[in-house]
């Protein structure tokens, strides 16, 4: 017997003091900015609109876990820690001005052929997908047939976005996720489908399951 359908929500975390200018990385104490948390409390009451969710599951670092925890308050739902839903490892890039990494002539990959780039010392693009992916299958295996909240980071949502659409990881990259925007997804044993991606603003209720 098919397992029931998921609603997975991915949530990017929000805003912090070094949004677009440092590529943080898995590096540890980067807290959520004023403007963050101010987003983390919007985004809690869009996704309470919903109504029921099973469970809220967020990556290990302290700037996701900030933006789980307005969402799980809201919901009385304890939030999970899960470490396949972690930024990718960057690294010896980690912590480096993204002014300076945009110089690099490696850079060029990382826009454009994704898929062939390894970060020095650090993970994959093909290997923090399989990790994101493999991470929301084994999710949305869990809880099936309910509605699940899981808050992560830029790229790995746009990974998981590329992959439920079939899309190649070498394009994922024209992909836009902002921070604490809501990427919804419904799994099934078929094929996912991709119900919104990158929803900032307005009602998330036309998400419920009809």
């Amino acid at each position: 017997m098919s397992a029931k359908p998921t609603l997975v929500l991915l949530v990017r975390h929000g805003t912090t003091p070094t949004t677009g200018k440092v590529l943080p990385g898995r590096a540890r104490g980067l807290h959520l900015a004023e403007s963050g948390k101010k987003q983390a409390a919007h985004a809690a009451e869009r996704i309470a609109e919903l109504g029921k969710v099973h469970a809220i599951y967020s990556s290990p670092l302290e700037r996701a876990r900030e933006t789980a925890a307005p969402i799980g308050r809201a919901l009385r739902v304890p939030v999970r820690i899960e470490r396949g839903l972690l930024e990718c490892d960057f690294g010896s890039w980690t912590g480096q001005s993204l002014r300076r990494l945009y110089k690099k002539p490696e850079w060029t990959a990382v826009q454009r052929t994704p898929s062939s780039f390894r970060f020095p010392e650090g993970e994959s693009f093909v290997e923090m997908q399989t990790r994101m992916v493999g991470a929301l299958d084994v999710i949305r295996r869990r809880h099936a047939g309910k509605t699940v909240v899981c808050v992560s980071h830029a790229d790995p949502i746009k990974a998981a976005v590329a992959h439920a659409m079939g899309t190649p990881l070498d394009l994922f990259q024209r992909i836009v996720i902002s921070t604490c925007s809501v990427t919804a997804i419904l799994y099934s044993d078929t094929a996912p489908i991709v119900l919104t991606v990158n929803s900032t603003g307005g009602s998330l209720r036309e998400l419920r399951p009809s």
